[in-house]
């Protein structure tokens, strides 16, 4: 045999699988190890989750028996303070929330099936299935949860809501929630299916201070026999635990339609009633029963909105705080709550009851400038508790929207001042698809901001909207809080106040905070802070002060306000002895026979101090409901609400922010412009009287081919010879003066007219002799007639001449006498390219009056 080379021993050697034997063993070693790990690991696992469900069953026991009695006990009253005037002085108590004895317990026996079905559907479809705790429907809440990144889906069995509604409170940890889980499961485990639904329909709360199915039944319905209760009604009752503030009927009536809804939906869909009974008991319109009247109570729309406030703004329901003694501390002042309510009882405020004795309704919010604190409301007239608020209710506000989509934001666009010229000619606008009016039909021509907003003229802020675009009012509304339909509302009828979704007493209250309080809003709050009964705070308002507009802009639109309450505007009877700005608005009928009736009327307005919003009307308009008195009313009700409420106070004054210029005048407007034709040397001699130094003169004029004005010429003394004219032509001049430091344009003189003679002589071959035009008479513009419909006058090239704008002095200020003139294709006054919009409010011609 041949013996191996060394190569070969070499490679022998290499190959040869020296100690693994031993590596086998070590890696055997390892996955049995990791086998037996495992398996230990998992019985602990198990040891564990035995050992923490023995202690959740366990605790849930000793709570269940330690606390048991709770279910039938009476629980303590939430005290509500006005605002605290002082450390020094102690809080005073306004009112107080508790259940009362509005509690009627009923046996399972007497709960009709369905009813029973509509709550087991809406509140745990599987009650009869689990354990207290549905596994199941949590696990399916926590891939929901975690699918959209937050709680979107719940997992509470009615068990459940027992346990948390009986011994626990609305604290979100998961220390409660197990907590809540191991009542549930101890519940189950002691009473039966029947008797812990009938403990759950006896216990929970309905709103409007109902406990139990049966009272709610009453309340709502006026039912004490919940087997007269129809599927509709069932399903409205299911609809309320949920949120009982938000679906009341008697407060939401919409909110609990649509609420129903969705419970007819999931009885249909469990099979618990048909889609014809679904579709039959969703059409039903809710109409309060006679029964439902709660009776007045002092404060009682002030102390709702808390109820509302607490649950909305920081997560406490309304049975906690009617159950669990509460002290909560409030911006309310008690004096302006109190003047309200007395001037609300007042008939003598408002409109005569309609002829079937309805009243005409109205509410009113009192803010703090400063702070966004409410110091008083009220929700309608004869407000029941729990009742529908109108502080909420969106309507149409006519003019009194006009700041907020016009004259604000184009403010906040720093090209107009209250000074600036606007045009208030008879235009239509879109393409000639929107055709506003002003209410008594008469134009005005160029007018100032200061003229229009306090004769609440129309065409002028809708054509300014027009200038300013509507994005930049949307953009502007959303800033202060009184927000447009983004997607409905982009068309120039938002200058007007026709709106898609309208806008609430509290919203408009808001808004104009930010004009008097120099662009600064605070967040509208009615709670400072909530404590237990031992003191301990558990919420508390924390200031959110956002600077919303420039203070030049609250402060110029303050100042158009105040004009606005002056002798000569819309809403003098707003005026008392403080200084007060303000705004008026209506909107009219479109009802054939009593169009020249109102919709809504307002008037909202503010001192340095306060900022109140008034609304009046009908909840429904019909042709026997409507508004009959006019924006007269609000203002006169703000008076004698927010002067009475401030009496005592010291008068403040509103304060001009630094850095803001003083505002200039423009140059008057000129009254004694002449025109004399001379035919020696074939001009016309144009003459008026100077309004002195540092004031430029643009001179227009139109012939009677010219479709619209053309400027001649800048000139710096009050005379021209225009030796353009044409023989056998007819020639209107006027003349616009101009401040040379501010930029500021007066009004258009009057107009005077001149006729050339053929070949500068008579038809008797005689020479002519001068002639001169009278002045137009006031409020009629014998140019404006010959203007195209849709056009306005547009500068020629070099001329500055604009409404709104400032105009800028051209090269030929001088005394030039043979002027030459613009060129022809340039219109005069002009204005941007019109946006192409749609429909104005589908058509409507939206007529505010004041």
């Amino acid at each position: 045999m041949e013996k191996p080379t060394k190569r070969q021993t070499t490679a022998n050697t290499k190959t040869k699988p020296q100690g693994s034997s031993k590596g086998s063993k070590k890696k055997g070693f390892n996955v049995r190890q990791f086998i037996m790990g495992s398996i230990i690991a998992a019985i602990l696992a198990i040891i564990c989750a035995m050992a923490i469900y023995i202690v959740v069953i366990m605790s849930g026991f000793r709570i269940l028996d330690n606390n048991i009695d709770k279910i039938d006990t009476a629980s303590e009253s939430t005290l509500i303070y006005a605002q605290e005037e002082g450390k020094d002085k102690p809080a005073t108590e306004i009112g107080k929330i508790y259940k009362g004895e509005n509690r009627e317990s009923v046996n399972i026996k007497d709960v009709p099936e369905r009813l029973k079905q509509a709550f087991i559907a809406t509140e745990d479809r599987r009650f009869n299935e689990h354990a207290g705790v549905d596994l199941r429907a949590i696990g399916r809440a926590l891939v929901t949860d975690i699918i959209h990144m937050s709680a979107v889906e719940g997992g509470s069995t009615i068990t459940q809501q027992l346990a948390k509604n009986v011994f626990l409170s609305s604290e979100k940890t998961a220390f409660r929630k197990a907590t809540e889980m191991s009542i549930a499961f101890a519940l189950d485990e002691r009473f039966s299916k029947d008797e812990i639904l009938e403990k759950y329909l006896n216990r929970i709360f309905f709103g409007s201070n109902a406990y139990g199915i049966k009272a709610a039944a009453k309340v709502y319905f006026g039912k004490s026999n919940l087997n007269e209760l129809k599927v509709w009604e069932m399903a409205t009752l299911a609809a309320l635990p949920k949120a009982p503030s938000r679906y009341s009927p008697l407060a939401h009536p919409d909110l609990s339609k649509e609420r129903r809804a969705v419970v007819l939906r999931l009885m249909t869909d469990q099979g618990y009633i048909t889609e014809a009974e679904r579709a039959e008991a969703a059409a039903v319109d809710y109409v309060p029963p006679a029964a439902a009247s709660q009776g007045t109570k002092d404060y009682a729309s002030f102390l709702d909105y808390v109820v509302d406030e607490a649950e909305n703004m920081y997560g406490i329901d309304e049975d906690e705080l009617l159950t669990k003694g509460y002290r909560i501390y409030t911006t309310m002042n008690p004096k302006a709550q109190k003047v309200m309510e007395q001037t609300y009882a007042n008939p003598s405020f408002f409109q005569k009851d309609a002829s079937d004795g309805q009243k005409i309704q109205s509410a009113m919010v009192i803010v703090d400038n400063k702070t966004g604190g409410l110091m008083a409301l009220i929700g309608g007239r004869d407000y029941k508790q729990r009742g529908f608020s109108r502080v909420y209710s969106k309507r149409q506000p006519g003019s009194s929207y006009k700041p907020i989509a016009a004259y604000g934001p184009a403010l906040e666009s720093g090209k107009y001042t209250p000074y600036s010229i606007m045009d208030d000619t008879q235009t239509s606008f879109g393409n000639g698809t929107y055709s506003p009016r002003n209410y008594d039909r008469v134009t005005h021509g160029h007018v100032t901001m200061f003229e229009a907003v306090k004769k609440s003229y129309n065409l002028a802020p809708v054509w300014l909207l027009d200038q300013i675009k509507v994005n930049s009012a949307i953009d502007f509304a959303k800033k202060i809080g009184a927000p447009l339909n983004e997607q409905k509302d982009k068309n120039l009828s938002i200058a007007l106040g026709g709106l898609t979704d309208g806008v609430s007493p509290l919203q408009m209250a808001t808004a104009y905070t930010a004009f008097a309080n120099q662009g600064l809003q605070n967040k509208t709050h009615a709670i400072l802070r909530i404590t237990d009964a031992q003191g301990k705070e558990i919420a508390a308002y924390k200031p959110e002060k956002k600077q919303v507009i420039q203070p030049k802009t609250a402060y110029y639109m303050t100042l158009l306000l105040q004009g606005v309450v002056e002798p000569g505007g819309t809403g003098t009877k707003a005026k008392f002895n403080r200084p007060v700005a303000g705004k008026t608005g209506t909107t009219g009928l479109d009802i054939k026979g009593i169009e020249q009736y109102d919709r809504d009327v307002w008037f909202v307005g503010y001192t340095p101090e306060w900022t109140a919003a008034v609304w009046e009307g009908f909840d429904k308009v019909d042709a026997k409901h409507y508004v009959t008195i006019g924006s007269g009313s609000p203002s006169a009700i703000f008076k004698e609400v927010m002067s009475k409420s401030l009496e005592g106070r010291p008068v403040t004054n509103f304060v001009k922010p630094d850095g803001v210029p003083n505002l200039t005048e423009p140059p008057k407007g000129i009254t004694d412009l002449t025109a004399v034709y001379a035919p020696e040397t074939k001009a016309v001699k144009l003459v008026w009287t100077s309004l002195g130094e540092k004031i430029a003169y643009q001179l227009f004029r139109k012939g009677t081919k010219d479709t619209e004005p053309k400027m001649l010429i800048q000139s710096a003394t009050p005379e021209v010879n225009d030796t353009t004219v044409s023989s056998e032509e007819t020639y209107q001049y006027y003349v616009v003066p101009i401040n040379l430091d501010s930029n500021l344009e007066g009004a258009k003189s009057n107009v005077v007219s001149v006729e050339i003679p053929k070949d500068g002589t008579l038809p008797d071959g005689s020479q002519p002799s001068p002639s001169v035009s009278p002045s137009t008479s006031p409020g009629k513009d014998p140019l404006e007639p010959t203007l195209s419909p849709g056009t306005k006058p547009t500068p020629s090239p070099g001329s500055t001449i604009k409404p709104g704008a400032s105009p800028t002095p051209s090269s030929s200020i001088s005394p030039i006498p043979s002027p030459t003139p613009s060129p022809a294709n340039k219109p005069v006054d002009g204005t941007e390219e019109k946006p192409k919009d749609g429909k104005q409010n589908g058509g409507q011609i939206i007529v505010p009056k004041l």
